[in-house]
């Protein structure tokens, strides 16, 4: 291996990306073992991680892109809609609540064709 080969290139991104992040996690670690489970601290954090979820599944159902793109609004919808009843059934399982909506929706682009 030379430098010419760009390698060290990738090896940089690398070391570059941790040390970027690596610090705050470490941060993160330290100032969360300090925290009270209700404080007002730990419930903001809760409150913004719960909102970028939202926004994530949000943007997911009104601007999809790729196979889920072709698929209709209602679809995406109801798939969403019949997830968190499962959800709430099963017992609050985040897992029963994916799975069902995973599986109605594939059933679903399934019985359109896609």
């Amino acid at each position: 291996m030379s430098w010419d080969d760009g390698w060290w290139a990738y090896l940089f991104i690398a070391i570059a990306g941790w040390l970027a992040t690596d610090i705050w996690r470490w941060l993160g670690v330290v100032a969360g073992n300090r925290l009270k489970e209700d404080s007002e601290a730990l419930n903001w954090v809760r409150a913004v991680a719960t909102a970028l979820v939202a926004a994530v599944v949000a943007k997911l159902i009104l601007y999809p892109t790729g196979v889920l793109e072709q698929s209709p609004l209602w679809l995406r919808l109801g798939a969403v809609i019949i997830g968190t009843i499962a959800f709430f059934v099963g017992r609050q399982k985040p897992a029963v609540g994916i799975a069902t909506a995973i599986a109605v929706l594939a059933t679903g682009l399934l019985w359109l064709g896609f």
